[in-house]
């Protein structure tokens, strides 16, 4: 089951003619909630979002061709288009392709570096930490216990688990219910909890910049 916020297409309507002033956001349906809660705390009207599927992100490979294509259809409705995807696994090719189309992403390696903060994160050099953010610890059955067979197979937690010696919980906003549950989260994975206050990190910086 997938978060349908994150899942939907987001958009602004009353475009100006041929997008004028108007930035296009292709992002992550992971980040739906985050980008939503800036553009509206920071009154960024000027700026349109286009989620793809979240679940994209366990599926790192299919993310360069869904977004060529979101950025060929809407490219031309708008003054400029953002992609709001860090590397997210895909070894560079998503910073080459957003090169070859002349759009601009997110730095960093993947969300959980832009939330702490780029060069925090790089500067803790965590080997043996699993991440969770707001959207992972709302949707953890469906994007880590299931898609790793641990709902069939939970005897296999400890083969995929047993490097980590932590689970880091980077809270985005201050909620005990989802503190809660990302403790259970732990919990289920046999790991050490740790919550990380990160709010948006540099999430916030890039997204003003535009």
């Amino acid at each position: 089951m997938t978060n349908p916020v994150a899942d939907a297409t987001l958009t602004t309507k009353g475009l100006a003619p041929s997008g004028q002033g108007r930035v296009l956001l292709i992002a992550c349906g992971a980040l739906a909630r985050e980008i939503l809660a800036l553009k509206a705390a920071n009154r960024w009207d000027h700026l349109d979002l286009q989620c793809l599927p979240a679940i994209l992100h366990n599926h790192p490979d299919q993310i360069v061709p869904t977004v060529r294509d979101a950025v060929a259809k809407h490219r031309d409705d708008y003054a400029s288009v953002f992609v709001v995807y860090a590397d997210c696994g895909t070894g560079g090719l998503l910073q080459a392709a957003c090169d070859e189309m002349g759009v601009g992403m997110v730095a960093g390696p993947h969300c959980y570096s832009f939330f702490e903060g780029n060069d925090a994160f790089a500067a803790r050099n965590e080997m043996t930490a699993f991440y969770l953010t707001d959207f992972l610890v709302r949707q953890f059955d469906a994007f880590v216990w299931e898609p790793l067979g641990l709902n069939r197979h939970p005897d296999l937690r400890d083969m995929y688990f047993g490097n980590y010696e932590k689970l880091v919980y980077q809270a985005q906003t201050d909620d005990p219910k989802l503190t809660e549950k990302a403790q259970e989260c732990a919990d289920r994975l046999g790991l050490q909890f740790e919550r990380r206050v990160t709010g948006y990190g540099d999430l916030s910086g890039t997204l003003a910049k535009l």
